[in-house]
């Protein structure tokens, strides 16, 4: 079974996928049977150890009552943590005997990257891309909602295009709360109204209606240029930002863990 691993800034997302057909697939809006088995939502720690990686990874498949030198056939990572990155790599050489591939220039994706410097665009940007392209076809538009907002453009020909990066939900309200003193964090959830009536109504109005707007302004603008587009939305906070942005039409949680299996396979 391969275990994918995706690092982001914030939150590490951990996958075992089997080629079980009897494994229901990744999501039922796609209906394509990817075989993710079993899934984990974890903090990112960038001064966690090789050692200590395994012995978490270890851990986590125990919970689920399975040995992890049994199971692991090949490991994939994606990374945004260079420091998470190179604890990942000595973590797979040292305690694991099986094929490893870090997403990184050099890896065969099978998917043209048209950025001016093609090494300059992220690893789970580029995952995302190919997981995109195999759901739905192209043109199609990425939107991923974590620590920063990722927009990236797929041509109908399987071609990456390019994209836009905003600042992310989380730190955007970060930043609000620490340069004004008399706003306090609130929970997330629907207004009464877009017209808040009270200082936390007013909060939650502008970052689930303003954040949605701003997917949906910029989607409509890509779509501009790349014709009638599917757009897909993944990443930790796309659960919360999609019920709000009309240009969404699927959340695929496991977005980059499925492009990562695909470039797994292409170059084992």
């Amino acid at each position: 079974m391969l275990l994918a691993i995706d690092v982001g800034n914030t939150e590490t997302v951990v996958g075992l996928f089997t080629d079980d057909p009897a494994v229901p697939p990744v999501s039922a809006s796609a209906g394509e049977p990817t075989g993710l088995a079993h899934h984990w939502r974890l903090s990112t720690v960038a001064e966690r150890t090789a050692d200590e990686h395994a012995l978490l990874l270890t851990q986590l498949l125990d919970l689920d009552g399975l040995e992890i030198e049994d199971t692991v056939t090949g490991i994939a990572v994606t990374s945004s943590v260079p420091a998470v990155t190179a604890n990942l790599r000595q973590m797979a050489s040292r305690w694991f005997d099986v094929p490893t591939v870090v997403l990184e220039p050099g890896v065969k994706t099978g998917m043209p990257i048209l950025y001016d410097n093609p090494k300059e665009v992220g690893a789970d940007r580029i995952a995302n891309a190919v997981g995109a392209y195999d759901l739905f076809g192209g043109p199609c538009i990425v939107v991923d909602l974590g620590t920063a907002t990722t927009f990236d453009a797929i041509s109908a020909a399987g071609e990456y295009l390019g994209g836009a990066i905003t600042p992310g939900v989380a730190i955007s309200l970060d930043a609000l709360f620490a340069h004004a003193a008399a706003l306090r964090r609130v929970e997330l959830v629907e207004p009464k109204s877009v017209v808040g009536k009270s200082t936390v109504e007013s909060i939650q109005s502008g970052a689930l209606y303003g954040f949605a707007g701003q997917v949906d302004g910029l989607c409509r603008r890509f779509a501009a240029v790349l014709g009638e587009s599917t757009v897909v939305a993944t990443g930790g906070l796309a659960e919360l930002i999609a019920p709000y942005a009309e240009e969404i039409e699927y959340v695929e949680p496991w977005l980059t863990l499925h492009g990562l299996r695909l470039i797994f396979d292409r170059n084992s």
